[in-house]
Order: structure tokens, then sequence, then C-alpha cells
């Protein structure tokens, strides 16, 4: 009996037991209940969730019917679907010493220090993500999360995300001779068709859900050129046709404007940042039907605290940072007003980790409706993630991720940034 006691107390305080979770049914109590598909605020809702899944939403509050079940009021709160951000880094949070832990953490450092930040997300309201490159830890703390051992959101992992030789993701930029040789050849660096496909292959057998690449340089790599194209379109078209085989979608990192256009010829899913975005870009979007993930918050703290704080990046890196940064959101403005198709995502580890609902605002400020700007976080999230049945709104057979905030986010999308309840697959994770 002690032993269960124990074990009990711990799941609890994990957040992977209690009320919540042994209940036969939980019913939610919604003053307001945002239907992101029809755009409507419906008043006095109920949401009735069994085990992981939302089982019926009913017009008035329902009441349990037994005493094994059990009741949340939320009825001075607006409820919307669990969030959903297409783009973290689970493993890291940059910080003065990011380019030096490469040389003074171990895995299971930055193993227990991703558990944080995946609880932070969870906590943050954003229950499901997509962690597009780390180190293969983003792929076990999926495989912990999934299996209750510790919390965090739903995560698709990219593994390790590919790149060329001397590209964003090459671990030797700026490392001496000595050192580079010391690395050799990791197996996501990759150049020709050849190498390519091996390394897609390589993150399948890894256990990533999807591959990530880099088509163009980056801002916060040591190499100077953080726009300029660093794989061919047939590199590419390798990747995107090796890993169709394999049923995996291919995230695209780029910048620069011909990195852009030779991913979205070869087939890319998705163009993450798409800084230096141009009409023909644009138009590519539009034909390929590719989601644009900007990751605007990405830009905007990188570019501040280049300004802000002299010394705090290596000056590659700052001037990178300035003359990449400043111009997201206004490449944005433009792709989302030609049409082009957009889901939400922030690049989360290159900001502080919880702060991703901040991205609404810089959308919205951009010319976005705050609608479009949460459907981006959920319906459309969704599809990019390819499960739009399970994921992306409040409906009847869908996981029982919700969250509630205090007022309504289409008058004040400031307010996902406070979320007062967070619940993913039928567990409360935060409620005050």
């Amino acid at each position: 009996m002690r032993t269960l006691t124990r074990s009990l107390l711990l799941l609890t305080t994990l957040g992977l037991a209690g009320p919540a979770a042994f209940a036969q049914k939980t019913y939610l109590h919604c003053g307001r209940l945002l239907d992101v598909r029809s755009g409507r605020l419906l008043t006095q809702q109920t949401l009735v969730v069994e085990k992981d899944r939302i089982v019926a939403v009913q017009a008035g509050y329902t009441a349990a019917p037994t005493a094994q079940d059990k009741v949340v009021n939320l009825e001075n709160k607006t409820v919307l679907p669990g969030l959903i951000d297409c783009h973290v880094h689970l493993e890291s949070q940059q910080s003065r010493s990011s380019f030096t832990e490469q040389f003074t953490l171990g895995p299971a450092d930055v193993a227990y220090r991703a558990q944080g930040y995946a609880l932070t997300t969870l906590r943050a309201g954003f229950t499901t993500v997509r962690d597009c490159g780390g180190s293969g830890v983003n792929t076990a703390l999926r495989n912990a999360v999934n299996r209750g051992l510790v919390p965090g959101p739903r995560i698709y992992s990219a593994g390790t995300a590919i790149s060329a030789t001397g590209g964003h993701m090459d671990e030797g930029d700026g490392l001496s001779a000595e050192l580079m040789d010391k690395l050799g050849h990791p197996s996501n660096i990759a150049n020709g068709p050849d190498q390519c496909r091996q390394a897609v292959r390589e993150q399948f057998k890894r256990g990533a859900d999807l591959i990530k690449i880099a088509s163009t340089g980056g801002v916060l790599d040591l190499s100077p050129n953080g726009s300029g194209p660093q794989y061919t379109e047939e590199e590419i078209r390798a990747v995107v046709e090796t890993a169709r085989d394999l049923g995996m979608p291919v995230a695209c990192h780029a910048h620069g404007p011909e990195g852009i256009k030779r991913a979205l010829r070869a087939g890319v899913s998705s163009i993450d940042h798409g800084s230096l975005l141009d009409d023909e870009g644009i138009a590519l979007f539009k034909r390929s039907k590719a989601w644009y993930v900007p990751t605007l918050i990405a830009g905007k703290s990188v570019a501040d605290t280049a300004r802000r704080h002299p010394g705090y990046f290596p000056a590659v890196v700052a001037g990178k940072a300035i003359s990449i940064g400043t111009v997201m959101q206004g490449t944005f403005g433009r792709a989302y007003k030609a049409g082009v198709r957009v889901a939400f995502g922030t690049d989360a580890g290159v900001y502080r980790h919880g702060q991703n609902a901040l991205e609404f605002g810089y959308m919205t400020e951009a010319g976005m409706p705050p609608l479009e700007a949460i459907r981006a976080a959920t319906l459309n999230a969704a599809q990019l993630l390819g499960d739009p049945a399970n994921l992306g709104a409040l409906e009847a057979g869908k996981y029982a991720d919700v969250v509630a905030v205090d007022s309504d986010p289409l008058q004040d999308i400031s307010t996902l940034t406070r979320p007062r309840f967070v619940m993913k697959a039928g567990v409360v994770y935060k409620s005050e």
C-alpha cells in the first residue's frame, strides 16, 4: 500500500495522474468557446472529455451525471484548442554561453534541460510542437513524453537536421582545423544527391518523424553568410524524394531568396524563416502549396539582443542578426497578403522557452487578423503536421487539448501569452 501511495504521489507531481486522469469523464464548462473552424465565439458550452479525447461539445452547462465524473469551471474564461508551434528546439536556449556549450555539456545535461523546457512550453499553452533539429535527445524526449515518463507537449521530432559541409547545421563551423578533424564527418552532413539520400535514411533509422534541412546559411552559426544558398536543387530533390518514400515531410530552413526558391521547386513541405522571400518565391509558394513558418519572434529577439548588448554575440553573428532579423516581419506581411499559406512557428530556443505566444502579436502587427493567426497555430499547423483528424480544433473525436485564457483573443491577442488552464490529452497541467 505504501508503494502504491508513493507511486500515485509521484505521478500527480509530474502531472500524469490526479482527478483529471482517473475521472470517468470530465465536463469543462466554458463561458466562451472559440470555434476556430467557423470563427464563431460560442457562449456557455460544455466540452465532454473521456480519457484522452473530446467525446462531445454541448450547448449549455451539462451537469456531471455520476460522482466519479469531474466538472471544471471555466465559465469566466475563453477556451480554445491547444496551440501548436511548428518550429521549436527543445534541447537548447540561447545564452552568452551557447557557443561554448558543445564543449561543456554532455547528452545527459542536454536531456535534463530539455525536459524542463518541454514542461515550460506545455504550461505556456502549446500542447503540440515540431522540434526542428537537435542532437537526437529531442527524439528520446518525444518517446519519454509518449510513454508518460515525463510531462511535455506532443513532439514531432526532426532528429538531427541535415546540412551541407560548412552549412548552417555543421557543428564544425568556426572550429580550429584540429577540432574539425576530430569531429570527423557527422552523419547529418551530406553533400551531393547520394549522401543526401543516405542522410535522410539515417534520420529515419534513428526514429525521426520528419526531415529538416538547411538550404541557406543561418544567423546563429559562425559562417559569414546567412542568406546564400547551400544546397543545389538536385540535392534538395534527392532529400524530398527519399523522405517521401519513407512517409516523411521535409522542413527547410531558408533565409535567402535563391535557397527558398530551390527548395520550393524541389517540393519541401515548409519553408521556415523565409526572411528574404521575393515575389518569385511568393508565386512558387502559392503554386507548390508549401507552408510558410515565419518565426518572427526569433528574428526580433536576435536583432534586439545584438543592438542592445554589444558583445553578446560573436561579431559575425551580430551582423547577420541585425541584417536578417529586422526584415522578417515585413516579409511575412507581404507573403500573407499575397495568399501564402501560413503555419505558426517561433524557433523557440533562439529566445526563452515559454514566450511562444508573443508570435501572435507580431503576426497581427504585420496585418494578419487575430483569427487567422490562431488558425495558423491550430487548423493550419495540424495540416502541416499531417494529423488534422486529431489536432487543431475542439471537436468530438480529437485529442482533448484545451487552453483557457481570461479574455477574448479575437479582441486582445495578448491574452494568449497568459494561459490560465492547460489540458493535454485529457490531463490538466496548469489550472489557475
